[in-house]
């Protein structure tokens, strides 16, 4: 068996990347899955089958004010197993797509899942392969909650929130971050009462706490509700469904909500266990995440690792930059990834999007900045599409260097991109504003919140 220049272990949005473009450098190059399909979490059970749901359930919602255009829609009904049939194709065309890149790349599939039994060595079912390099890029993995036993049938997880095959009644979803705003938001659209329980006393951590606070205004709006600053205690099934003790955070005090579904969204955690890491003295930290230098390197030598599995944003697209940027570095050439531009979006309406650092972070640090804001109310556009919820907010330095960029508002993903360029390429508040935007387009809500960090707003 000839020896392989590379074996990725893992093929999600970072493994399979890597392998490409390793191959796309001249590297002998195959790729262990162990799913049975390619695309990881994201594509499979995560970001895109996900997004299948919100777009669909966003066009059901949508009908409820097309009155006011002066459409009359009477009679619509929801369909869910055409629904999910729909984003089920999704997922499928895109993982074989996956692997027709693959073959017209040359990387070899492997299907199995792998271990590393020594230096060099990757070992699928009872096959052993040779590597040059080894780059793990296993991912992640919903979190648990102590206590909390996640069946897919009544509590779930995300995997199980994807793939329900009736409108709960009421779903409760533990977590007020991206995976549980976004699914939470599927089923109140398509007719589900949603309580969001969230254990600190705001929506969104890690986001612009202004921006978080528009969200949380706009997502009220839309029928979601709030029960912040509650800890899940237990969930106990009865004849009826499940009853959620909470206790109030800070206060001797608890609470008791009756549902029949709990999705459970606390967060992500590293897959690392059953790679032998510990065995050939990889180090990890104490929640599992695999420790790299800056170019990918674990403690031993020619075994790399990217993506979810290190400390980071757990993001595809950051998982995605940092393999070609490894591959790259294998290859004599000079990859690199800046963390400070990777941009961060949930898909809820409105859309939340942002990049850079928080005016809750300049603050700490004691950072001299000033604050753009503009928002889509006063934005032609947006009045005339009826998505008016939201701002953009800029923080910049006193030179107008952009610092931070947050988004609440329709497009937020779409919108995001021209400021983490600017960023990228250090174009300042200045040269954004100066930049002419098409009219009546939301971009130009960008336009005057840079416009606004200089105190020259024309619109607001």
């Amino acid at each position: 068996m000839s020896i392989y220049d590379l074996i990725v272990i893992g093929g999600g949005p970072g493994g399979y990347v890597a392998a490409i473009r390793a191959a796309q450098l001249g590297m002998k190059v195959a790729c262990v899955e162990g799913r049975g399909s390619l695309g990881g979490t994201c594509l499979n059970v995560g970001c895109i089958p996900s997004k299948a749901l919100l777009t669909s359930s966003a066009k059901y919602a949508e009908l409820a004010h097309l009155s006011s255009h002066g459409i009359a829609v009477e009679g619509a009904r929801i369909d869910l197993s055409s629904m999910m049939g729909r984003k089920d194709k999704i997922v499928g065309d895109l993982t074989k797509g996956i692997a027709f890149l693959f073959k017209k790349n040359g990387v070899d599939l492997v299907e199995g899942w792998a271990s590393i039994p020594s230096d060099g060595q990757v070992k699928v079912g009872d096959d052993v392969y040779e590597a040059k390099n080894i780059l793990i890029a296993t991912g992640s993995e919903p979190t648990p909650l102590n206590g909390i036993e996640i069946d897919e049938q009544d509590i779930l997880s995300s995997t199980g929130a994807i793939a329900l095959d009736a409108v709960p009644e009421h779903l409760v979803v533990v977590g007020a971050g991206v995976i549980g705003l976004e699914l939470g938001q599927v089923w109140s659209r398509l007719g589900a009462k949603v309580t969001v329980v969230e254990y600190l006393d705001r929506i969104l951590p890690g986001i612009d706490g202004e921006i978080a606070k528009l969200a949380q205004r706009a997502l009220s709006k839309r029928g979601l509700k709030f029960q912040l600053g509650r800890a899940l205690k237990t969930i106990d099934k009865t004849n009826v469904g499940l009853t959620l003790t909470l206790d109030r955070v800070g206060k001797d005090k608890e609470e008791v909500i009756e549902a029949d579904k709990v999705l459970i969204a606390v967060g992500r955690r590293p897959v690392s266990r059953g790679l032998g890491l510990e065995d050939l003295g990889i180090a990890l930290d104490p929640r599992g995440f695999i420790q790299v230098d800056t170019s990918f390197r674990t403690s031993v030598p020619g075994i790399y690792a990217i993506g979810d599995c290190v400390p980071g944003p757990m993001l595809a697209h950051k998982a995605e930059e940092d393999g070609v940027a490894c591959v790259e570095m294998l290859a004599g050439e000079a990859g690199h990834v800046d963390y400070n531009t990777v941009p961060g979006v949930v898909y809820s309406d409105p859309e939340v999007a942002s990049v850079g650092l928080t005016e809750e972070a300049l603050k700490e640090a004691g950072t001299e900045y000033s604050v753009g804001k503009f928002a889509f109310m006063a934005n032609s556009r947006a009045r005339s599409t009826g998505e008016t919820d939201g701002a953009v907010k800029v923080l910049a330095d006193p030179n107008g260097k952009i610092l931070g960029a947050h988004i609440c508002g329709a497009h937020g993903g779409d919108l995001i991109a021209e400021l983490v360029l600017a960023m990228t390429k250090g174009a300042t508040v200045g040269e954004v504003a100066s930049t002419c935007h098409a009219h009546p387009a939301m971009g130009e809500a960008v336009k005057e919140a840079c416009l606004d960090a200089m105190g020259r707003a024309i619109h607001a």
